[in-house]
């Protein structure tokens, strides 16, 4: 059974949403305040954190951060009712994996959450890949398989997307990808406009990679385009 958090101060929201993941077999935490949907979020293990962006106490901005600098691996996906780009974006920079903005259907919610799912019941049952499962440049080395990052044999704590991002990059070495591509592969959907979400990504990578990262040895920039792989290493 999957555990869920949802912090949304709308109590009609929140015991709809309950409804149908109750449907898809998830026990739901559920707060109405920022501050103790934070609490709740370090404290506890969860499979998926749900969260309002305009919230009493702590915002689900300042949640999703705080949750992302100490808990790389648990999705996010990001309520609002506003529309403005500069709030998607930013709750995409933060690490969110998704987001939806008010109203949205229940069909769409339901799609998100399923589509979440999928993508870590496929992180922590990797199928076998083959003899490419195991990615060795110079330091560092990236197990597909295990999902698994090292720099000279430590071991380094990615987000989902980070780890996405830098196996879809490494996989294909001096093959560039243009940030729009990117976007619809690691993220799986079309966020136009969005394409500097890539670029803050890729800066948070890189610091966590990188030995230099004024001058990166691994993740190089295509200028015009966007971003390759070292294929020298």
């Amino acid at each position: 059974m999957k555990k869920v958090l949802i912090v949304e101060d709308d109590k009609d929201i929140v015991a709809l949403l309950k409804i149908h993941l109750k449907d898809l077999q998830c026990e739901v935490d559920a707060c109405y305040d920022g501050n103790e949907g934070l609490q709740k979020a370090l404290s506890n293990p969860y499979d998926l954190m749900i969260l309002d962006i305009m919230l009493p106490g702590k915002d689900g901005m300042e949640i999703c951060r705080t949750v992302r600098a100490q808990n790389s691996k648990t999705p996010i996906l990001m309520l609002t009712a506003k529309s403005e780009e500069i709030d998607k974006v930013l709750g995409l920079e933060m690490g969110a994996d998704d987001y939806l903005t008010k109203p949205f259907s229940i069909r769409e919610f339901i799609a998100r959450v399923k589509a979440i799912f999928r993508r870590m019941e496929i992180m922590n049952n990797p199928v076998n890949i083959g003899n490419g499962s195991f990615l060795k440049f110079g330091d560092l080395g990236v197990d597909l398989d295990k999902r698994k990052v090292t720099i000279n044999d430590k071991r380094i704590e990615l987000s989902p997307k980070e780890f996405e991002l830098l196996s879809l990059l490494a996989s294909h070495p001096g093959k560039s990808y243009d940030r729009s591509k990117i976007l619809n592969l690691v993220w799986g959907y079309d966020f136009d406009g969005y394409e500097h979400t890539v670029n803050s990504h890729i800066n948070r990578l890189r610091a966590k990679i990188e030995p230099n990262i004024q001058e990166p040895t691994y993740i190089l920039t295509t200028w015009g385009v966007g971003y390759r792989f070292n294929e020298e290493l």
